[in-house]
């Protein structure tokens, strides 16, 4: 078993079973139209295949195969559903950020395949610079929408959930610009992956045990999985 890439592969596991349970699309991370063809069939095809790479790169033999398949996958989510939308609001930043957690999902599994040799090239330095340009991104996404993100903040957490949303952005921006510059590299992709992990287990994993039956919940759950089990891999094979 590679353990290295258990959150990443739970969250591509995730994401795959909520999308078959639902009949659906991962919403606005995968957004389908509602007239797509066959939508319902392609939501199951689209679901086993996320499981099917989520178990490879889980497994010890298969795992620069999932790391493909899913870096193949995530990769058409960018290009077919996410760069219309940008190019229809370049000026959006919440629309950066949708694309930019699907590129760091990306990201994670080129850094899973290409570094897990034990070699570095392009594509680990790729998936190294786009986790710092990603990175940037949600941090001036923490504080351009502070009030959404501090709603996001359980209220049991002390401090107060406006000052985690822009304490979390900071963070967001100094990882980003360590994976930029190469500087400390290692260390702001284990954080990023840390703070992105302590999001998965203190917001969303019981925000899914209030409403089991909610899609979005699960959904959350899951790319939270999937960022931070991505920028641990980045950490471990490109930066």
């Amino acid at each position: 078993m590679n353990t290295n890439a258990l959150p990443f592969a739970l969250g591509a596991i995730v994401l795959g079973a909520v999308g078959i349970w639902f009949h659906d699309f991962a919403m606005q991370w995968q957004p389908v139209p509602d007239d797509f063809p066959s939508r319902t069939l392609f939501a199951i095809v689209s679901g086993l295949l996320l499981i099917l790479g989520g178990g490879e790169t889980l497994s010890g033999k298969f795992s620069r195969a999932g790391a493909l398949l899913l870096a193949c996958i995530y990769g058409l989510w960018i290009v077919i559903l996410h760069v219309p939308i940008v190019l229809s609001k370049p000026a959006d930043l919440g629309t950066w950020n949708g694309v930019s957690e699907i590129v760091l999902m990306t990201a994670g599994a080129l850094a899973l395949y290409a570094g897990s040799r034990g070699t570095r090239g392009w594509l680990t330095d790729a998936a190294c610079l786009a986790t710092g340009l990603c990175s940037l991104v949600f941090g001036a996404t923490h504080f351009k929408y502070s009030q959404f993100t501090a709603a996001m903040v359980p209220a049991w957490v002390p401090g107060g959930r406006l000052f985690w949303a822009y304490a979390t952005g900071v963070v967001h921006l100094v990882a980003g610009l360590a994976l930029l510059s190469g500087v400390r590299a290692q260390l702001g992709a284990a954080v990023l992956a840390a703070m992105m992990a302590l999001f998965a287990l203190l917001v969303h994993v019981p925000r899914v045990l209030e409403s089991p039956g909610d899609q979005l919940e699960w959904i959350m759950l899951g790319v939270a999985l999937s960022l931070s089990g991505a920028a641990w891999l980045v950490r471990k094979y490109a930066a």
